[in-house]
């Protein structure tokens, strides 16, 4: 067995990097901490937070894509809430939106259950497995270099597009936005929709 990279990244800073010239994209986040580190990063009306429905934030940013398919959409989701939906990523790559990016940050933990180590820690290549279902592109991070290049694949290159970016387990602390599902669904309709949204 091939020795384990060692992984510097941290999350926090990843996130906000990937964030910070997002202009008016539409961001998904998933379970937990992508969900704690955009808001970190800048809470913002075209942030769609999802706090339950683990699995669901892939086929959430697969529907948006296709409703909304002349605005850029970016799911943010860590590797545990991207194994539980594994499935989503064939019916992606069937739909095939060429505005789709999945990035999920992957620390190898399930994060929100006592940082027990995912597939993800035991060789398993979600990289892989999305070229697999027919991904336009699809990549593996593991530096900050990385990062920077893998970034205009997320806003640029035709979808679906899926980056895998590996992140360090060090401590950083909750930043909570919004809970209130409601409120969460109706600022980013009228965020998308402006005055459509209460037709």
């Amino acid at each position: 067995m091939a020795a384990k990279k060692k992984i510097t990244l941290n999350r926090r800073n990843v996130v906000s990097r990937i964030v910070r010239d997002r202009g008016h994209v539409l961001i998904v986040t998933g379970l937990g901490s992508t969900t704690w580190d955009a808001a970190a990063a800048g809470d913002h009306p075209n942030n769609f937070y999802l706090w339950g429905g683990m699995g669901g934030a892939a086929v959430t940013g697969l529907g948006l894509a296709r409703a909304q398919p002349g605005r850029r959409v970016i799911v943010l989701t860590g590797d545990g809430e991207m194994l539980m939906g594994i499935g989503s990523l064939a019916t992606i790559g069937v739909a095939a939106p060429p505005n789709l990016a999945i990035c999920v940050i992957d620390n190898q933990r399930y994060g929100e259950t006592g940082m027990q180590e995912t597939h993800t820690g035991h060789g398993v290549d979600l990289a892989a497995m999305a070229a697999g279902a027919g991904f336009a592109h699809t990549e593996t991070v593991w530096t900050k270099k990385d990062v920077e290049s893998a970034i205009p694949h997320l806003y640029e290159t035709e979808g679906p597009v899926f980056v895998d970016i590996k992140v360090n387990t060090d401590y950083v602390p909750m930043v909570l936005p919004m809970r209130d599902g409601t409120a969460i669904r109706s600022r980013f309709r009228e965020a998308v929709l402006g005055d459509r949204a209460f037709d």
